[in-house]
């Protein structure tokens, strides 16, 4: 794709006081971000038991790792005080949600930030689920009915029925309309194996997925254009996004010392025991964790992170992060968007390995931004 086309996002979940979040969504839509995406949880990735300023910087501003707003009330929030960015979850999930009331929340949201809202959904995160009762089946199965669900109810003016393995709805209304008529809320999908690329190529919008190389990231959109081909539709019209965490610093040893911090190790325990297995390695905590489902941060204490922390090498947290210079992620992006990425999400991680970095940080991010926005 032609990169002045490239269009950029970054992270804006509110986290503390109200009116700074207020000032930031404010901030990054004067910056001229395309998007700002909003996190949906309960629980935060990082446990309690680690955070202590000694380990992690950021727990001298922030008094819990797990402080999260409502994500639709904040959207709402971003909506009524922004006029042009894109605002989506980052993502939402089915299971604490019946598919019927997140689309009349995002209906709702449509009107709210007038034809600005994104539902970005995925099949969730065992930390947001297990610990609170909620039973974890069938992922992939509730996803796609929900999406179904969720589309019947937007594009028909009648009672909807649907049987299916999860979800039963008989003689089911919801009779609101979008912002703009005809044009709902976009779905993106957050799909990393075979069968949810599959699911993306039929039944999504948009694609944001996390932790691809460019090579991967090719290989997989050819699973969803495919899918979207052999399903009737046209591929051009999903949007392929990818959502990157970055350590940016104007010296690249930095980042290297960076990505040994406590917190970039704890955020690479998030991936899948195939990850580590890439580096010839197991996973932390066993040959068949699968961490966004497994690691649950609040059952685990200081003793077992740190020893966790010994196991894994640099290079397998430098296969988590995109990091080097300003002038090094340019590239890196470019090697996306030659890829066929159209939509990327920029999520600055620096100044929570290291809190002395915030203003650097932005730094390098607001040359990164100056390049492809100007």
């Amino acid at each position: 794709m032609d990169i002045s086309e490239l269009k950029i996002g970054t992270e804006g979940t509110f986290i503390g006081n109200m009116e700074k979040g207020i000032d930031s969504i404010k901030r990054i839509e004067a910056i001229g971000y395309d998007s700002v995406w909003f996190a949906d949880h309960l629980m935060g990735w990082i446990p309690e038991s680690i955070w202590t300023p000694d380990l992690i910087s950021m727990s001298m501003l922030q008094p819990s790792p797990h402080d999260f707003y409502d994500v639709f009330s904040v959207m709402s929030v971003a909506a009524w005080n922004t006029q042009k960015v894109q605002l989506g979850t980052s993502v939402t999930e089915p299971f604490r949600r019946h598919p019927a009331v997140l689309a009349q929340i995002f209906l709702t949201q449509d009107h709210i930030s007038k034809g600005r809202a994104i539902l970005g959904i995925g099949t969730g995160e065992g930390e947001n689920v297990i610990p609170y009762g909620i039973k974890w089946e069938k992922p992939v199965t509730r996803l796609e009915e929900s999406i179904k669900i969720i589309r019947l109810l937007w594009e028909n003016n009648e009672k909807v029925n649907f049987d299916g393995k999860i979800w039963k709805l008989k003689n089911a209304v919801l009779s609101i309309k979008p912002y703009e008529e005809g044009k709902y809320p976009p779905i993106w999908i957050a799909a990393h194996g075979p069968k949810m690329c599959e699911m993306t190529g039929r039944l999504g919008d948009g694609w944001l997925p996390t932790n691809f190389d460019p090579k991967t990231y090719k290989e997989k959109l050819t699973i969803i254009q495919d899918s979207a081909k052999k399903a009737g539709r046209n591929p051009e019209e999903i949007t392929p996004g990818i959502w990157c965490n970055i350590i940016v610093d104007e010296d690249h040893g930095e980042c290297d010392r960076l990505l040994e911090t406590p917190f970039a190790k704890n955020y690479t325990l998030i991936n899948s025991s195939e990850h580590f297995k890439k580096f010839g390695i197991t996973h932390p905590f066993g040959k068949d964790f699968y961490g966004l489902l497994d690691y649950i941060p609040t059952n685990y204490d200081r003793e077992t992170m740190l020893q966790a922390f010994e196991k894994i090498p640099s290079e397998v947290v430098d296969g988590s992060f995109i990091h080097g210079t300003p002038d090094e992620i340019i590239g890196k992006i470019e090697e996306y968007a030659k890829a066929g990425c159209a939509h990327l999400v920029l999520y600055n991680m620096t100044y929570a390995c290291d809190l002395s970095k915030t203003k650097s940080s932005f730094g390098g991010v607001k040359k990164i931004m100056q390049y492809f926005k100007g």
